[in-house]
C-alpha cells in the first residue's frame, strides 16, 4: 500500500509517495524543507536567493547554490552545451523574467536577440568550494536541473530518514528510491504531469524519469509562441520537433537532461538517445511517437 500527498512549491506541483502508510509525515516535512532551501538558493524570481546576487554581481557564496551550479556543469559537460546554464539573461528578454504563473501569456513583440549566446560561456562558470563566479555578462538559469536534483535529493533523503520505498514527483521530474511497491510504480508519461489523461503508463523501480515538454510552459509574444527550452546555439526557444521527450535514466537528474537535450536536438535524438543506452519516448508535433532503447511497448 502507498499513500502520499501534494502541494504547491517552488513553481510547481510538488507530489512525495511512500510505501509506508505512517512515514508520509517525515516524507513531506523532508520535501518541503529541501524545497525551502532550493527556492532561497536558486530561484531567478526572488531577489532575495543566491542565484540573483550571482547575476547581479557575477559572484556568490552559498552551499546549495554550488551543488546546484556544478549538477548544471555536469549536465553540460555531458551534452556538449545542448543543455546550458548560461543562458538567463535570453529567457528574461523572451519574457520569461518572473514566476511562470505570472508571465503575461500574451504581449508585443520582443525587443528580441542582437546577438547569439557565446558558444559554451558555461565552461567560464567556476565553482570553488561553495563560491559560484560567473564571467561579465553571463546570467545562470538552473531551471533545466535544477529541481531534478532535488528530487534525487529529496528520495534519497526521505527514504534514508523513514526506511521506506519512496517516490517524489516534482513537475514532472521523478526520483524513486528505497524498495519500490513489488509491481513497481506506476507513473503517467505524458506532456503536462497535472494530466490524468493520455501519454502512456510505465512502471519504475529505481533511478528517475522526466519528461519535458514545448507545449506547457509557452507564452505569445507579437505573433511568436514561445517556450522555455531554449537552443544554446541561436538563445531561441528550440525548434517544435517533438512536443514532448521522456527519458528514463539511473537519476532524475540524468534522465531530464537528457529530455531537454531531445527537444533541442530535434531529429538528431533518437540516435543520440540510443547511443547513451537511454530508454525514451519521444512525441513529435504531429503525434507520432517514436520509442528508443528498452523502453516499454504501449500496450
Amino acid at each position: 500500500m502507498t499513500t502520499g500527498v501534494r502541494f504547491d512549491a517552488i513553481g510547481t506541483t510538488a507530489h512525495v509517495l511512500v510505501t509506508q502508510p505512517d512515514t508520509l509525515p517525515v516524507a513531506e516535512t523532508v520535501l518541503r524543507w529541501l524545497l525551502g532551501e532550493l527556492d532561497r538558493a536558486c530561484s531567478r524570481f526572488r531577489a532575495d536567493s543566491a542565484l540573483s546576487l550571482l547575476n547581479r554581481t557575477g559572484s556568490a557564496t552559498h552551499p546549495v547554490l554550488a551543488q546546484a551550479v556544478g549538477v548544471a556543469l555536469r549536465a553540460a559537460t555531458d551534452t556538449n552545451g545542448l543543455v546550458d546554464p548560461a543562458l538567463g539573461s535570453y529567457m528574461i528578454t523572451l519574457g520569461y523574467d518572473r514566476t511562470f504563473a505570472q508571465v503575461p501569456k500574451r504581449g508585443p513583440v520582443t525587443a528580441g536577440i542582437d546577438t547569439p549566446p557565446v558558444r559554451q560561456a558555461w565552461r567560464d562558470i567556476k565553482v570553488t568550494g561553495d563560491t559560484v563566479t560567473v564571467p561579465s555578462g553571463v546570467e545562470v538559469d538552473l531551471g533545466a536541473t535544477a529541481k531534478a536534483w532535488a528530487a534525487d535529493l529529496a528520495a534519497r533523503r526521505i527514504a534514508g530518514e523513514t526506511k521506506a520505498g519512496v517516490l517524489v514527483n516534482l513537475g514532472g521530474d521523478i526520483a524513486v528510491a528505497g524498495r519500490a511497491p513489488d509491481e513497481g510504480w506506476s507513473v503517467r508519461v505524458t506532456a503536462d504531469h497535472t494530466s490524468d489523461e493520455g501519454g502512456q503508463v510505465v512502471a519504475i523501480d529505481s533511478g528517475g524519469l522526466a519528461t519535458s515538454s514545448v507545449g506547457v510552459r509557452t507564452w505569445q509574444r507579437g505573433d511568436q509562441r514561445l517556450h522555455h527550452v531554449l537552443d544554446p546555439a541561436t538563445g531561441f526557444p528550440a525548434a517544435r520537433f517533438w512536443q514532448y521527450a521522456s527519458v528514463s535514466a539511473a537519476s532524475c537528474v540524468a534522465a531530464n537532461t537528457a529530455s531537454t537535450a531531445a527537444l533541442v536536438l530535434g531529429d538528431r535524438a533518437p540516435n543520440w538517445l540510443a547511443a547513451r543506452r537511454l530508454p525514451a519516448r519521444l512525441v513529435a508535433t504531429g503525434g507520432a511517437v517514436t520509442t528508443v532503447a528498452e523502453w516499454p511497448e504501449e500496450e
